[in-house]
């Protein structure tokens, strides 16, 4: 009886042990501390969808010349456009207006523009960098931008006018003492005209007329023949405000480095049109006139608007040199 008593303790030992080890496991667990959660990357949930840290950035990338004491505002409102947006594309694809031709049409546009531009961006990263005999010579071959610069006050008009009338009002630009009689002329002879006047440094202008300002003397007028008129350029006043080349440096490197872009790109797209096998189908691309032989240039948003050369369109039209 004895035996069987110590043999039932003996067999409770080990039982009561383990008990022990999981009650102590157990409170060890519940006194330390909780593992920490990762950083959550949603900003904000919109019904099931969510709203990433990730879409705010980009957003924020968009902007460029934050400051960083506008960056709480900024990314406050960029998370409401994002929410805004949200909604009308959860709504949008309640009534299948995702599944519109015409909405398909413009998202696969700008998926292709996407890609083709980050394309062209990767391939005119391996543009070279300007030399310094490369920049000096630019500064030089261009006295109008630099060491020769103006600040012209010009006005400018465009005309409407038949070419009977076209006669009459160069003759009349032309003799004005004032362009102010000039404007009454226009108005006492019932043409429709559009008036423009500016003050703009050499870098302001387009590039392709600076040669043109530069020859013009203050008091001088030019007119050019338009479709539909004439447009009249008169230079009121000018002063000279020569730029050297330290100031500049910076400038006419990447205005270089830029165009090196543009010529490699040119380049490569060239050699991938001539190694696809392109045929042109009902009528496009006649090879008789050369249509389609040749790449399609680049967008560029240097190029004048509307042929205007001192209205507001045709700011920054120039290098932008500050």
């Amino acid at each position: 009886m004895n035996v069987d008593r110590q043999l039932g303790r003996q067999a409770a030992w080990p039982g009561l042990t383990a008990c022990v080890i999981l009650l102590s496991g157990m409170f060890l667990l519940g006194c330390s501390k909780p593992a920490e959660k990762p950083a959550s990357q949603v900003a904000a949930k919109v019904n099931k969808q969510e709203l990433t840290v990730h879409q705010i950035n980009f957003l924020l990338e968009q902007q460029r010349g934050l400051k960083p004491e506008q960056a709480d505002a900024a990314r406050k409102q960029a998370l409401e456009r994002l929410i805004d947006q949200e909604l009308a594309i959860q709504k949008a694809g309640e009534i299948k207006l995702d599944r519109d031709p015409r909405v398909m049409q413009q998202v696969e546009a700008a998926r292709r523009d996407v890609i083709a531009r980050a394309y062209f961006e990767r391939v005119g990263n391996g543009a070279s960098k300007p030399s310094e005999a490369e920049i000096f010579k630019y500064y030089t071959d261009n006295p109008a931008l630099f060491s020769q610069r103006r600040v012209y006050q010009l006005q400018e008009w465009f005309v409407e006018a038949t070419p009977a009338q076209a006669e009459a009002v160069r003759a009349k630009a032309l003799s004005s003492k004032a362009m102010a009689e000039f404007t009454d002329y226009l108005r006492a002879s019932n043409l429709r005209f559009e008036f423009n006047q500016a003050v703009r440094a050499a870098e302001q202008l387009p590039l392709n007329s600076l040669a043109a300002f530069a020859k013009m003397a203050d008091g001088e007028t030019v007119i050019h023949a338009k479709p539909a008129g004439l447009q009249v350029i008169a230079l009121i006043s000018s002063r000279k405000e020569p730029v050297e080349l330290a100031r500049v440096k910076p400038v006419v490197e990447q205005f270089l480095m830029n165009e090196h872009k543009s010529r490699i790109i040119a380049d490569d797209l060239k050699a991938l049109r001539t190694a696809a096998a392109i045929r042109y189908v009902e009528g496009f691309g006649d090879s008789a006139d050369g249509v389609g032989s040749q790449p399609a240039a680049p967008a560029s948003s240097s190029s004048p608007a509307s042929g205007a050369l001192i209205g507001e369109t045709a700011i920054g039209t120039g290098m932008g040199l500050k």
